[in-house]
């Protein structure tokens, strides 16, 4: 079965299907409606859907941990600025329209994916509390951790909370605490070398520095449409981090 990808950004929806044409992600259709206008019946007959999609890495990294693109399995990354540290000054939380997580969880309560991954910035503990509050009153057991990129030796902190919920009507047993998914061979060290393993300071025209991380070049080095690549990245998780999570809580 196809799988099915919603990303409502041009840009990154070409470049979902330039990945499904080289045979990087899950073959499938990618719908670049805001998933406000997503309905439930536009989903039946597949079984994987991945929201709020980016660049695809949550099937790229499906794939990387074993998991079958013929297993069923729901996806998404909601978008971050309403609840992110980063824009404090401007952080309205749930009253900011880029909060769409009651769309994507009326599309959850409705569908019923067996299972459900997910991540979220750190610091969003209000908006991790309301996902796990709607997730277990429809009956799904909810498990989250939080763990940086540098633990899977990625040349950047990117701390994240990620999530996993499992619909114990699809015959997984509802456990009476929380699920323990912690993947017990991260080494999840935060100091200060660790935290910016592979980082160089790089000198600009006008003698100021910033640290930038090695593979990444300054704008003014290469060509404008750089930019565009810089955003998809930006709006991308990591791929090894999303990777060791999902072989750790892999049912």
């Amino acid at each position: 079965m196809p799988a099915y990808y919603n990303e409502h950004e041009p840009y990154a929806a070409q470049w979902l299907r330039n990945l499904i044409k080289e045979g990087l992600i899950a073959p499938g259709d990618v719908d670049e409606r805001s998933i406000v206008d997503v309905r439930p019946s536009d989903l039946a007959g597949y079984e994987q859907c991945h929201f709020f999609a980016g660049i695809g890495v949550w099937s790229y990294a499906l794939r990387r941990a074993g998991w079958p693109d013929h297993r069923t399995v729901w996806t998404g990354s909601c978008p971050c600025q309403p609840h992110s540290g980063a824009a404090s000054d401007r952080k309205r939380g749930f009253s900011d329209a880029r909060d769409l997580w009651g769309n994507w969880f009326y599309l959850i309560s409705e569908c019923r994916p067996p299972t459900v991954f997910g991540e979220q910035v750190d610091d969003s503990a209000s908006w991790i509390d309301r996902m796990q509050s709607d997730m277990e009153a429809e009956g799904f057991a909810v498990g989250t951790i939080d763990f940086p990129a540098c633990a899977v030796d990625a040349p950047q902190e990117r701390m994240r909370t990620y999530f996993v919920a499992h619909d114990h009507r699809a015959g997984f047993r509802q456990p009476s605490g929380a699920i323990s998914v912690a993947p017990q061979h991260l080494s999840v060290e935060r100091s200060g070398r660790r935290t910016f393993f592979g980082d160089q300071y790089t000198t600009g025209e006008l003698g100021k520095s910033r640290r930038t991380p090695h593979e990444i070049r300054l704008l003014a080095d290469v060509d404008p449409g750089r930019v565009g690549r810089l955003r998809a990245y930006g709006n991308a998780l990591c791929a090894e981090a999303a990777v060791e999570f999902i072989k750790a809580a892999m049912p």
